[in-house]
């Protein structure tokens, strides 16, 4: 009796296409964050800085500056969900990626700051834009991965046609 061994999505641990992940979409997230920020810095005309990005005293709803700040990281979190689905390409990933990013953040904002961020208003919209990267993600990598698989002579034939 022969034994069946299929190769499809098997989970080989690769830690040099981990770590490619991890750093690309750290990298993508952080210039489409840069380039979301600097169109909102446009319309509030207010001067370019890193510290839109990493300043977590500049996420607050008392003036249109803070409230393009969130808008700007609500927005970077759908674009996010996107690089999930283009570099992960797999549902049971969005949750890890969207999490490390979010902490890789964290500590980029506690060296920029020389301090932990201490305010809720960062700690609740990093906790929204993780769940909201995961969950779109999620949703997008689930509709590939879940797209029907041609099997059978059939559907050779209509592979062939096209």
């Amino acid at each position: 009796m022969k034994k069946l061994t299929g190769t499809f999505r098997s989970t080989q641990w690769d830690p040099f296409l981990l770590i490619a992940q991890i750093v690309a979409m750290q990298a993508l997230l952080y210039v489409s964050l840069g380039s979301i920020m600097f169109v909102m810095d446009l319309f509030a005309e207010a001067n370019h800085t890193l510290d839109h990005l990493f300043e977590y005293h500049e996420i607050h709803v008392t003036d249109i500056g803070g409230r393009l700040v969130i808008f700007a990281f609500v927005l970077n979190s759908l674009c996010g969900s996107g690089l999930l689905w283009f570099i992960v390409r797999r549902t049971k990933l969005c949750l890890d990626f969207s999490v490390t990013f979010h902490f890789i953040h964290l500590v980029v904002c506690w060296w920029y700051n020389s301090a932990f961020p201490s305010t809720i208003s960062w700690w609740m919209l990093n906790a929204v834009c993780t769940a909201l990267m995961c969950v779109c993600g999620e949703f997008l990598c689930l509709k590939t991965e879940l797209r029907e698989i041609p099997v059978g002579y059939s559907a050779l034939n209509n592979k062939v046609d096209l």
